[in-house]
């Protein structure tokens, strides 16, 4: 009996590979960049990775268990899910940050699609822009040292000057993961394990770089081009996003189909979005087009024939529905893109006159706003960084001298904004009189928490600031202030009210170096 044959049907597998060798060694490729992360931006860069996958992980193993599933944690895909999401986030954010991320990424795009192989975007992806569009503010506030910063994107969007060596080595600023130096070796090792293709990734990096050429506003310029490369995740997302064997097409031909498609979504996000870094939301609008990609591209076998009667019948149908959702994403992109277009100058028009609004709200007794060339001078020399060091992530925009009907001096008004805002950045007028008395604040641009951030905008917490002399104020959570100098912070919104006493305070330190 031991000397008979076992007979099966097709296809008969002779490759050794299984999902758990593919996942694990992703997981082997990303541990220069991971490594890389843990070193630069510290512990709690560790327990960013630990708590995103750990989330990952255990959100497999109760949902397996709860429906009755075979347990598919050892496969290691959930590790790998958990592993690139948190090597897309800042080393500084909140620990529940992960962890929600993770938990989102698991349960909705792939649990509750049929586990691996049956979702239809990346999880990791989806679970970013998940927490990009909840907890905004947490997911975009870049820290090094415990000191804010802006990413160098930013920077290159404001037309200031970027270190490339050290975006391509460290990163700057940015995720864990941002060193491309470490991401290239890791993806150097995936591709030589023959865990990925070369298609995908040239395809998306050639074809982003080459729209960035275009239309990127500095023509063929090398240094401009390869800061965009080194910068915003493309990196990250051509070798080890975009090239998900689940949600990317089959064929060679597909690939390099879905790389183009992917490479310029990123660049049309980069050049005309109000995001700089867009690459999560291209490559899960990509995903969507897979199947058609793949009933597109997929070729007809060699000696195949189909009777006259039959062709019809047996030829090839185009998904309606993956048409279809194309064309709605593509139309609505459209449509978005051609509004904010259209809309681009009155936009502009009219943060003019809220500025202009907010200037005689805060120099009541100016009659017309002027510049100053010292003060201009002294505000080009900042070069848009961050101002100081103890007024957390603030920028000094403007400053403009108000003067009487007389043609006096009658204040200054400077604009300044910071980005430490719950959900995103808080820009102010702040208007000092000529003895360095504040006259008042007025917001042009507050879009917190409404009922708790909001608040901020209201006259009860201005007021405080209003007719005062001092060198600093200060936050007072406690509430009940009794010093002049003490801002009672809005409640539950002390992040909201922190920011703009700091971003007061980085006014008045620059009346006081600058002008007065």
């Amino acid at each position: 009996m031991s000397r008979l044959y076992n007979i099966s049907s097709s296809p008969h597998v002779r490759n050794r590979l299984t999902t758990g060798i593919v996942m694990y060694g992703v997981i082997l490729s990303l541990m220069p960049a991971t490594v890389f992360g843990v070193y630069h931006y510290g512990f709690h860069a560790f327990l960013v990775i630990a708590v995103s996958v750990f989330s990952a992980v255990l959100t497999e193993f109760i949902f397996n268990y709860i429906a009755k599933k075979p347990n598919t944690i050892k496969d290691g895909s959930a590790a790998v899910t958990g592993l690139l999401l948190a090597l897309c986030l800042p080393a500084n954010v909140p620990l529940y940050i992960p962890y929600l991320g993770s938990l989102f990424a698991i349960l909705f795009v792939k649990a509750f699609f049929g586990g691996l192989g049956h979702n239809f975007m990346n999880p990791a992806l989806a679970g970013r822009c998940f927490l990009l569009i909840s907890f905004s503010g947490a997911v975009t506030n870049f820290q090094v040292d415990g000191v804010s910063s802006a990413t160098p994107l930013t920077d290159l969007a404001a037309g200031r000057v970027v270190n490339i060596t050290d975006m391509f080595l460290t990163g700057t600023n940015g995720v864990i993961g941002s060193s491309v130096a470490a991401l290239a070796l890791g993806g150097l090792i995936l591709w030589v394990a023959g865990g990925i293709t070369f298609e995908i990734p040239v395809a998306v990096l050639v074809s982003f770089a080459a729209f960035i050429a275009l239309f990127g506003g500095q023509g063929f310029d090398p240094l401009f081009i390869a800061a965009h490369l080194c910068g915003g995740g493309i990196v990250m997302g051509a070798l080890f996003m975009a090239t998900d064997p689940v949600t990317s097409p089959v064929t060679s031909a597909g690939k390099l189909l879905f790389g183009i498609l992917v490479g310029v979504l990123s660049g049309v996000f980069r050049v005309f979005g109000s995001s700089t870094d867009s690459v999560s939301y291209a490559i899960i609008i990509s995903n969507m087009a897979v199947p058609l990609i793949d009933e597109i591209s997929i070729p007809t076998p060699f000696g195949y024939r189909s009777s006259a009667a039959g062709k019809a019948k047996n030829s090839k149908k185009l998904p309606i529905a993956a048409v279809a959702l194309c064309a709605i994403t593509l139309i609505a992109g459209v449509c978005l893109s051609g509004v904010y277009q259209m809309t681009k100058t009155k936009i502009e028009e009219q943060q003019m006159a809220a500025n202009a609004a907010s200037y005689q709200k805060v120099c009541p007794d100016a009659v017309e706003f002027s510049d100053d060339t010292d003060i201009r001078a002294a505000v080009e020399a900042l070069g848009g960084e961050i101002y100081g060091t103890t007024f957390g992530k603030a920028y000094i925009n403007n400053v403009v001298v108000g003067k009487d009907a007389s043609g006096n001096v009658a204040g200054y008004v400077v604009s300044v904004t910071s980005g430490d805002g719950f959900e995103g950045n808080i820009t102010l007028s702040v208007g000092i009189a000529t003895d360095g008395t504040v006259n008042g604040i007025e917001f042009t641009e507050l879009n917190e928490t409404a009922g708790m951030g909001m608040l901020c905008g209201e006259d009860d917490f201005k007021n405080q600031f209003s007719g005062i002399q001092t060198d600093q104020f200060i936050l007072n959570k406690a509430g009940g202030s009794t010093a002049e100098n003490e801002i009672d912070t809005v409640s539950g919104a002390s992040t909201s009210s922190g920011a703009v006493v700091n971003a007061v305070n980085a006014a008045l330190d620059f009346y006081a170096a600058n002008i007065k």
